[in-house]
């Protein structure tokens, strides 16, 4: 029996390359529509006695040769520990022989598949014509997502804000090093209002973003909340007044606070949000209509993407020798 292959953090980060990610990821959710990819239905287990909440998401896809399950932790009480708030490992099995064949740090590719989601959205429901990429929030999934939507639009100006004034700054001279201008800007609102293209990448409660302040053909990335009910990153009007279209109804049905409080107002119905990136993709549904309509996706995180950037990190690492590794027998 083969190996099984350890990837770090660092080894993740240097198998990897963004372009490639986004192709796998795109065409992930294209299989999970036309049925050459499954993942199984998502249940998240409350661990009694702390904040814990373990979210284990298990997925295969044929055309990619690869199966596993990533295991996520969600646990508010590590911020007062200085400690990740969310934290996970990826698993990989032979799809064919069921043996475990490769371990992964979680975090590294959920920064990677999470900003090539973004992408893959951006790429199909953004206008062509869009130049200016907003960002509310600058930490690591803001570097992540330049890198990113920098692949599949032409990005000319970002504006940015974050409650961390050293935090902003440090993306800025990131960000700056890669577009002609940056601006920081004075609240979220400012952000919103100047985007063509708009990512939200933070772990809120309650939504740091206005539908009120939504121009004509904005597009939406709605990535930062984690997967609780009662989180949410846009408010009711933002969600109401977009073509929302979602990673997995199954999952954004169960988890996801932009949707669930809106429709536990009254304020939608469920079909405001039936549309599937996969959908979209392998051009089941349509998603934008019109250069004015205002898109937005609402990604929770799917094993599937995990996945699929896992298999080309283990393939990567055996060519290059990066890795160790195990035998548990």
């Amino acid at each position: 029996m083969r190996p099984i292959l350890a990837l770090s953090r660092a080894e993740i980060a240097k198998t990897l390359e963004m372009p490639e990610v986004i192709e796998a990821v795109e065409q992930a959710h294209a299989a999970l529509t036309t049925g050459g990819a499954v993942q199984a239905e998502r249940s998240t287990v409350e661990v009694p006695g702390c904040t814990t909440l373990l979210v284990p998401m298990t997925a295969a896809i044929a055309a990619q040769r690869v199966a596993g399950i990533k295991l996520l932790t969600d646990t508010p009480a590590n911020a007062e520990r200085s400690m990740p708030v969310q934290q996970s490992t990826v698993l990989l099995v032979d799809p064919e022989t069921g043996s475990c064949v490769a371990i992964l740090d979680g975090p590294a590719l959920t920064l990677f598949r999470t900003a090539a989601a973004s992408a893959v959205a951006t790429r199909h429901l953004a206008r062509s014509a869009s130049r200016t990429l907003g960002l509310v929030g600058a930490g690591a999934q803001a570097r992540a997502h330049l890198d990113a939507l920098a692949c599949v639009m032409t990005v000319e100006r970002v504006v940015v804000w974050s409650r961390t004034h050293e935090r902003v700054e440090a993306f800025a001279a990131y960000a700056r090093e890669r577009v002609g201008e940056v601006i920081v800007a004075s609240g979220s609102e400012e952000v919103v209002r100047a985007a063509d293209v708009l990512c939200t990448l933070t772990p809120s409660r309650e939504p740091v973003v206005r539908g009120e302040w939504f121009a004509p053909g904005l597009h939406v990335n709605a990535v930062g909340a984690p997967p609780r009910p009662d989180y949410r990153e846009i408010d009711t009007a933002g969600i109401v007044r977009s073509h929302v279209i979602v990673d997995s109804y199954d999952v954004v049905r169960r988890e996801s606070g932009d949707v669930l409080v809106p429709l536990a107002e009254g304020a939608i119905t469920a079909d405001h949000f039936k549309t599937e990136l996969g959908d979209v993709v392998a051009g089941v549904r349509p998603g934008r209509s019109t250069d004015d309509e205002i898109t937005l996706f609402d990604s929770v995180g799917l094993g599937l993407q995990d996945v699929a950037a896992a298999r080309l990190a283990v393939d990567a690492a055996r060519r290059t020798g990066l890795g160790v590794e195990l035998r548990l027998t």
